[in-house]
Formats: C-alpha cells, structure tokens, sequence
C-alpha cells in the first residue's frame, strides 16, 4: 500500500523538479492575481453594511440592498451610466477598428526597416503616461496660447476652450486614447496575421486576386476569430471607464457628460469615506460588466465558430 502511494506521487515530484524554473516564472503573475484581484473580491461584502472602520467587516452591520436603492435613486445615477456607456461605446465603435486596419494596412507594405521602423513608432505613444498625454493636450488646445488655438485664429476662427466644453469632452477622451493605444493594440494582429499559411496568397494570387482582395478574402478572415475573441472581451468592459485620464481632463463645466461611474465612486468612496456606497456602486458595475461579457459571447457562439469559452 504504501509502494502505491509514493508511486503515484513521484511523477508530481519529477513534474515539478523538471518544470521548476518554468513555475518560479509563471509565479509572480499567479500572485499578482490573486493579491490584487482575487483576494479583494473578499471585500465585495462592505456593498451589504453599513461598514465601520473601527468595527471591520465582521462587526459592522447588514443592511441588504440598503446601499443598491440608494445609488439608484439618486439623481445622478442615470447621468453616471449614460455617460459611462456612451464614453466606452464611443470608444468601441471608432477605436476598436483602427488597430485592425493599421495591422492590415502595414502588413501590405514589402519593405522590412520601413514596416519596423513604422511599428516601432506606433508603440511610442503607449509608453507614454497618462499625465504626460492630458499634459500635452492641455499645452496643444490652449486657448491663449495652444497651437491648434493660434490656427483657428490665422484662420480668421474664434479660439476654442476645448478642456470647458462639455460636448467636446468625449471626442477629446476618445482620440486621444486611439493615438495613444492603436500601435500597441495592433501587435496581436500583426501575430495573428503572420500566421497566416502562404499558401492561401498563393493561390488567390492564381485565382487573379490583387492586394486588397487577398486583404479581404485571405487576411481578414484568417484573422477574424482573433478579432471576435476580443471584440467580446472588449464589450465586456463598456461600463468600465478608468477614472485616471478622467480626472485629469474633466472639471465642473464639462461633468455633465464627463461624470462616469468610475469618477463618482472615487469621490463618494475614497473622498467622501462612504466606503459601503462605493462598493456597491463598484459592485453594480462590475455585474453588469459579467452579463454583458456573456451575452456577447454566448450570442458569438450561436453565430460563429468562435467564443471564449
């Protein structure tokens, strides 16, 4: 009995004396996980008391959904998720097609140093932070002295205050992020288009294909269940706006369409100290994130070969 025991363990035990170097790599990230996203799910359970700091988790009261209704009836609640869902949807529709078409458009161009030297550049931007880019917009749109300013005026135009209007708000969160992300979103389609077996060119090149139809009937559907998988983990996110760049870009003239979700619950939370509120709010964002992740997924597996899971 015994002789079974340590036989059916010493396969575990070379596995893992073979594979160690491979798991010290991959352990970092395992805990990165669990510290900073698995291990604070814990505390989801503030949403439902009333949470006090001095009595903890265990000692502060239940309220139930107390905290659901409260955000719900507010008058800022409808503001919140609209202007959450139009930022991201905005975001969606104009930036989610632009590291596609880079990645298609460049991988036409024949000449190696210029494709890499065109690549390289396009990452730049990503590299750059966050306050360093509102920075430069800042510096760029000033209406006294930006330079997009001072050419509507040699234009004989009236200077604009880009950073006060309201309406100008969303187009200026959504470009930015597309010249800051689009090189660095398109480095998994330039993998998955290298994948693409040659011999499909070849023989649409003997069917009398020409470059944009071997684009669009070799190429993009190659590469199409990459796009699928992460058109659905993009939608999954279209009730979540980081409040970083936000922040740095709205001020009390342009809330009215620059107050996310994101934004109020840094403020009621962290500023204010309604810990519970905020992470109801928090919690409320994150449901309607799962269900919109599994119905774009589910609707992907009824309509095409590809889903997550």
């Amino acid at each position: 009995m015994q002789k079974t025991k340590n036989t059916k363990k010493e396969p575990l035990r070379k596995l893992l004396k073979r594979d160690r170097l491979l798991i010290l790599m991959v352990l970092p990230c395992i805990l990165y996980f669990l510290i900073f996203h698995y291990v604070p799910m814990l505390w989801n359970v503030v949403a439902f008391q009333d949470y006090n700091v001095r009595k903890g988790i265990t000692g502060s009261s239940w309220v139930g959904l107390t905290h659901f209704i409260r955000f719900f009836e507010s008058p800022y609640a409808f503001r919140l998720i609209r202007n959450t869902f139009l930022l991201s949807f905005m975001d969606l529709i104009m930036g989610f097609p632009v590291p596609i078409l880079f990645a298609l458009l460049l991988n036409e161009i024949k000449t190696n140093w210029v494709k890499r030297a065109v690549q390289t550049f396009s990452y730049l931007p990503h590299f750059i932070s966050v306050v360093v880019v509102v920075g430069m917009m800042k510096i760029f749109l000033s209406p006294t002295d930006g330079i997009v300013n001072l050419a509507i005026a040699a234009l004989g135009g009236t200077p604009v205050n880009f950073f006060s209007s309201a309406g100008l708000f969303r187009w200026l969160y959504v470009f930015s992020n597309i010249w800051q992300n689009f090189g660095w979103d398109s480095i998994i389609y330039f993998a998955a288009i290298s994948g693409v077996n040659p011999e499909l060119y070849e023989a649409a090149i003997v069917d009398g294909a020409g470059r944009w139809k071997k684009m669009f009937y070799v190429t993009l559907p190659c590469i199409s269940p990459t796009i699928i998988v992460l058109l659905i983990m993009r939608i999954g996110w279209l009730l979540s706006v980081g409040f970083e760049k936000i922040i740095l870009m709205y001020n009390e003239a342009t809330y009215e369409t620059a107050d996310v979700i994101s934004t109020y619950v840094y403020r009621v939370g962290l500023l204010n100290s309604d810990f519970s509120y905020g992470t109801a709010i928090g919690l409320f964002n994150c449901m309607v994130s799962l269900v919109l992740i599994l119905a774009a997924n589910a609707f992907s597996r009824k309509f095409s070969d590809t889903s997550l899971f």
